[in-house]
């Protein structure tokens, strides 16, 4: 009976075993089957988050080049130091690793821990822009927590020689000055997209696919030429230099395309080193700082005279005793210059004569001839912060606001407008678009001075550079003469304005035209504050003038003028 019961016993314990181990396999089963068909997309999806990264590529942005094809702009490839503060704890010899390899402080480092102690952050630049070889050492560290990120950052070959025109971008690879501003969504390029996977400390196992391709940005071709943008930035740092000026532009324009072959300034900056503080030395004062212009005007006050029909070029106008008082005011020349001609009123730079001449006219005249040619208004070439200087319209014309106004004060232009109006008269007096971005076709412009006034002004305008003036005093311009070439071009010396009025500093100026003969090129210079031995225009700017224009004749292959060339071969 005991046996029998025992018996019984042994067997409910074994098949109650059997039927546990068979509730647990068909458990296991049931379980496997749940995971791997009903519940088998939702635990996919959750391995994915967890090994499947989608990486930005950054996309390469466009590069800025010469009309030659030389580049300005390129970007090279750099990489971001970054951490997760939630994984970095590094030991202090890591610490002392990562910062002699990065060539920081290993304080920095510390602070960046204390920081963000505690907190759930999971991003924090260690340091950015560092190339690639620093990078691969970083990565060899092997450092928990430590990562990095690739991308581009700009680098500016020709340095201060373009830096005005080209500006230059932030850390995040952004326009921030001059064109890199003005064209940043055209060349900014696309970032792509790379779906990979990582493992548990964020290394790249294996590219899985590609979600969207990285699109590089558009390229921009300037109009500025290599040699004559270098040219005119020597030429320019030197006369700053003789003349112990402020600050100077030049610009170089092609008459027949109206494309800037050369803008330039001074002090200028390195675009390839980050600058804390003094941001007025980013601007490019070709274009955003505006002057009176001072005796340049009276090219278009003599024009506008011309266009008149009531003056000819050997009209006689008496400036004796060599100055005229209008109401209280009075305006003067440096000398009495007695009877003179339209001509010799540009030559001798008469500030009597021309005021005699506007003063004699409908009030409204010089301004319309002044507006057609460009002050007053942008030139349209798309540059941040370009001015429009100020030419103001009156209902009712002050005599002496009108005569100031006829020899330049009254209103103000930058270095470009005042190039840009001078190019009337060089393309017989058509005013065509400017550009700074090279030009594949002849521009369509629109004529503002009729062509016999514009011939009129080339041979006033040579007059002044190349001529004698027929009395005691010399033409303002002979500094600005080229052997060789026919020279058109006019000089104008103005004070400065303070917050007491006009003081006792100048802005020197010449704009000229060669060769006369097929007028290719204007040339503009402006030089603020010379205080060295001489102010005028005719000792500070014509040379560099002079300078420039040369050797932008030569390089570029321009002939000379066949009159000026007989008159030589005559001569010897």
């Amino acid at each position: 009976m005991k046996q029998s019961s025992h018996a019984s016993y042994i067997a409910w314990r074994f098949y109650l075993l059997i039927s546990l181990i068979l509730l647990i396999v068909l458990g296991l089963i049931l379980r496997m089957l749940d995971l791997s068909i009903l519940k088998r997309h939702f635990l996919q999806l959750q391995g994915d988050v967890r090994v499947l990264r989608t990486v930005m590529t950054p996309g390469f942005r466009g590069m800025i080049t010469y009309r030659n094809g030389y580049p300005l702009a390129i970007s090279t490839s750099v990489f971001s130091i970054w951490v997760n503060p939630t994984e970095f704890s590094p030991t202090p010899q890591q610490i002392k690793s990562l910062s002699q390899t990065l060539a920081i402080k290993p304080f920095s480092i510390y602070s960046l821990l204390k920081r963000y102690e505690g907190s759930s952050h999971e991003f924090a630049y260690l340091k950015r822009d560092v190339s690639p070889d620093i990078a691969n050492k970083v990565k060899a560290l092997m450092i928990p927590g430590v990562y990095l990120m690739q991308g581009f950052k700009r680098y500016y070959p020709e340095v201060e020689v373009t830096a005005h025109v080209v500006g230059f971008t932030n850390v995040d690879d952004r326009g921030q000055e001059g064109l890199e501003l003005a064209y940043n969504d055209w060349l900014t390029g696309t970032q792509g997209k790379t779906l990979v996977v990582k493992d548990r400390i964020g290394r790249t196992i294996s590219h899985v696919r590609s979600l969207a391709a990285q699109q590089p940005g558009h390229d921009l071709v300037l109009s500025l030429d290599k040699r004559i943008q270098y040219i005119a930035y020597r030429e320019l740092m030197a006369g700053i230099k003789s003349n112990l000026a402020e600050s100077g532009s030049a610009i170089v324009i092609d008459v027949k395309t109206g494309e800037i072959l050369a803008m330039v300034n001074q002090p200028s900056f390195n675009p390839n080193k980050r600058i804390v503080g003094k941001t007025d030395i980013f601007r490019n004062r070709a274009v955003t700082d505006t002057f009176e212009p001072g005796s340049t005007i009276k090219a278009f006050s003599v024009a506008s005279a011309l266009d008149s029909g009531k003056y000819k070029l050997d009209t006689v106008i008496d400036t004796d005793p060599g100055w005229l008082r209008i109401g209280h005011n009075v305006v003067h020349d440096e000398h009495n210059l007695g009877k003179v001609t339209i001509r010799q009123i540009l030559q001798l730079s008469s500030n009597v004569g021309v005021t005699k001449m506007i003063l004699s006219l409908p009030p409204a005249q010089l301004w319309k001839m002044l507006h057609q040619v460009g002050f007053g208004e942008a030139t349209g070439i798309g540059f941040p912060g370009e001015r429009s200087g100020e030419l103001l319209y009156r209902d009712h014309w002050d005599p002496f606001a009108l005569a100031t106004l006829s020899f330049g004060y009254g209103m103000s232009a930058t270095t470009l407008q005042l190039a840009q109006a001078y190019m009337v008269f060089a393309d017989q007096g058509i005013k065509i678009p400017l550009s700074l971005l090279r030009v594949n076709k002849l521009p369509v412009g629109e004529r503002v001075i009729s062509a016999k006034v514009a011939d009129q002004m080339l041979e006033v305008l040579e007059a002044v550079v190349s001529k004698d003036s027929g009395k005691e005093e010399q033409s303002t311009g002979k500094q600005a003469q080229i052997p060789g070439y026919r020279v058109a071009g006019k000089t104008g010396t103005a004070r400065i304005v303070g917050a007491r009025g006009y003081e006792k500093r100048y802005v020197s100026s010449f704009v000229g035209i060669a060769p006369v003969s097929n007028p290719r090129f204007v040339v503009a210079v402006v030089i603020r504050d010379p205080r060295g031995k001489n102010y005028f225009a005719a000792r500070v700017s014509a040379p560099i003038f002079k300078k420039i224009m040369e050797a932008t004749l030569h390089t570029l292959n321009v002939p000379p003028d066949e009159s000026v060339v007989s008159d030589h071969d005559q001569a010897i």
